[in-house]
C-alpha cells in the first residue's frame, strides 16, 4: 500500500512541480542569504582598512594638541555576524552593524545607520527563514488540502475501506508521505546551506533545524485537523489559507499594533535631540556649572583645574559629556520601551507559531533586536573606554606623537546566543500534538455511505 501511494504521489506531475519550484526558490534565498554575508564581510573588512588611514592622516594634520585630533578621530565596534546569519537575515538589513565613534557625545553617533533604499526595506530580504515561514506552509496546503476529500468526491472511499479496514490508517499513510516529502525537501536546502556557509555543527545549527522540522510539522497538525472535519476539499482549501492569513499576516500585524500602543517608545532622533541641546546650552552657562557636573560624574578628573583661558578642551568635552548625561533619561526610558516590546512579543509569540518560528531563528543567528540592543549597550561600554582613555592625555596636553596611534584596531562584539530548548521547541511541539491528536480523533469518526 505504501509503494502504490508513493508511485502515485510521484506520478502527480503538479505535486514533484510544487516540490522542484520550492527548491529552488530555497536555493536562491541561499544565494541572497550569501550575498548579504558577503556584504557584511567587506563593510568590516574594508572599515578595519579604513580606520588605519583614517588615523594615519588626521596624526599627521592634528600633531599639535591632543583634544583637536581626538575631535576628528574615529574609532569602530563591529558588530559581528553570526554564520546562521546567512539564512535568517532578520533585523540585521535595518540596523547598523559598525558603530565608528569619536570621544564626543554618545548619542549623536549611535543612532546613526547606513542608508538603505526605502523600496528595498519594503520588500524585504527573502532569505531562507522568510521561505520557511511563509512558503512551505503554503505548499504543505497544496499537498494536504483534499487527501480525504478527493477519495469521497470520486467515490473511491467505500472502496478503500473495504481494502483497508480503516480509512484512517491509509489517510495517515498519505500524510505520511507528504511529511517525508517536504521534510526532504527542508533537510536539502539545510543541507546546501550547511556546506554553502560552512555552518558549524553546533548548538545553535543544531536547534535551527530542530525549529524549522517542528515549525513544518506543525502546518501538517493542522492540515490533518482540518481534513477530519470531512468537508469538501474546496472548504478545506479555504479553512487552510484562512489560517494561513491569519496567522502569518493578521497576527503579527495584530500583534504589532498591540505592542505600539502598549509600549509607546520616544524616537531615537528625541534622544539625540536632547543630547545636542543638553551640550549646546553650556556655551551660554558659567563654565564653573558645566565643571561641577563633570567633576561630580568623574571625580578621578579634579586633579585637572580649568585653565584660565576663554578656551580649554577640558571645557569643551566636559560639556560633550554633560549633553549625554542630561539625555540618559530619555535613553534609558527607550532602551526599557525596547525591552519590554521585545519581551512581551515572545510572550505572545508561543501562541503564533510564525511567529514564535521567525523569532526563534532570528535570536539563533543574532539578527533579533535583543542582539542589537546588547551592541548598543556594548556601544556605549566602548565609547566610555575611549573616553577614560584618552580624558587624562588630553586635560594633561600629552605631546600627539607620544600615542602609539597604530595599536588602536577596530574592536568586534560577538553577543552571546543562548538557548533555551523549551521555550524554542514546547510552543511548536505542544500545539502540533494537539492539533494531531483532534486531526486522529476526528478522522477516526469517518463514515462510509453505502
Amino acid at each position: 500500500m505504501y509503494q502504490l501511494e508513493i508511485k502515485r504521489f510521484l506520478r502527480s506531475k503538479g505535486m514533484v512541480s510544487a516540490l522542484l519550484t520550492l527548491l529552488v526558490i530555497g536555493v536562491l534565498s541561499l544565494c541572497i542569504g550569501q550575498q548579504f554575508v558577503q556584504k557584511q564581510t567587506q563593510a568590516q573588512a574594508e572599515i578595519a582598512r579604513f580606520q588605519a588611514e583614517h588615523i594615519n592622516r588626521n596624526v599627521q594634520f592634528f600633531d599639535k594638541e591632543m583634544g583637536l585630533l581626538l575631535y576628528y578621530l574615529r574609532f569602530t565596534l563591529v558588530n559581528s555576524s553570526h554564520p546562521l546569519n546567512a539564512l535568517s537575515i532578520g533585523q540585521r538589513d535595518v540596523n547598523n552593524s559598525i558603530q565608528s565613534l569619536t570621544i564626543r557625545g554618545l548619542e549623536n553617533q549611535k543612532y546613526d545607520t547606513d542608508l538603505h533604499n526605502p523600496v528595498n526595506l519594503l520588500l524585504g530580504n527573502l532569505d531562507f527563514s522568510f521561505v520557511l515561514v511563509y512558503l512551505f506552509p503554503l505548499l504543505i496546503i497544496a499537498l494536504s488540502y483534499n487527501l480525504l476529500a478527493e477519495e469521497r468526491e470520486g467515490g473511491t472511499l467505500r472502496l478503500l475501506a473495504s481494502q483497508t479496514g480503516q480509512v484512517s490508517l491509509f489517510l495517515l499513510r498519505k500524510i505520511g508521505i507528504r511529511v517525508l516529502a517536504i521534510g526532504l525537501c527542508l533537510l536539502i536546502l539545510l543541507g546546501v546551506a550547511l556546506f554553502m556557509f560552512q555552518l558549524p555543527w553546533n548548538a545553535e545549527t543544531l536547534a535551527f533545524c530542530a525549529i524549522a522540522l517542528a515549525y513544518v510539522l506543525f502546518w501538517f497538525s493542522l492540515s490533518a485537523w482540518v481534513i477530519s472535519w470531512q468537508r469538501s476539499s474546496g472548504f478545506n482549501a479555504a479553512m487552510l489559507l484562512a489560517f494561513w492569513v491569519l496567522l502569518t499576516i493578521l497576527a503579527p500585524v495584530g500583534i504589532n499594533a498591540y505592542l505600539i500602543n502598549r509600549y509607546p517608545v520616544p524616537e531615537a532622533l528625541s534622544v539625540m535631540v536632547k543630547q545636542r541641546e543638553g551640550y549646546h546650552e553650556k556655551w551660554d552657562l558659567d563654565k564653573a556649572v558645566t565643571m561641577d557636573k563633570f567633576y561630580a560624574h568623574y571625580p578621578q578628573f579634579k586633579r585637572f583645574p580649568l585653565p584660565d583661558k576663554t578656551f580649554s578642551w577640558l571645557w569643551y568635552y566636559a560639556m560633550q559629556q554633560m549633553g549625554d548625561d542630561e539625555s540618559r533619561a530619555a535613553t534609558l526610558e527607550l532602551k526599557s520601551k525596547l525591552k519590554q516590546r521585545e519581551e512581551s512579543s515572545r510572550r505572545l509569540a508561543y501562541f503564533c507559531p510564525p511567529i514564535h518560528a521567525q523569532l526563534s531563528l532570528n535570536h539563533l543567528a543574532g539578527a533579533d533586536l535583543s542582539n542589537h540592543l546588547q551592541f548598543l549597550e556594548a556601544t556605549a561600554r566602548f565609547h566610555e573606554k575611549n573616553r577614560l582613555y584618552f580624558y587624562p592625555r588630553i586635560f594633561g596636553d600629552e605631546p600627539v606623537h607620544n600615542e602609539k596611534w597604530g595599536a588602536f584596531k577596530v574592536e568586534k562584539f560577538q553577543a552571546a546566543v543562548p538557548i533555551n530548548w523549551f521555550s524554542s521547541l514546547g510552543p511548536l511541539l505542544l500545539l502540533s500534538v494537539g492539533l494531531l491528536g483532534f486531526g486522529l480523533y476526528g478522522l477516526r469518526q469517518i463514515k462510509i455511505e453505502h
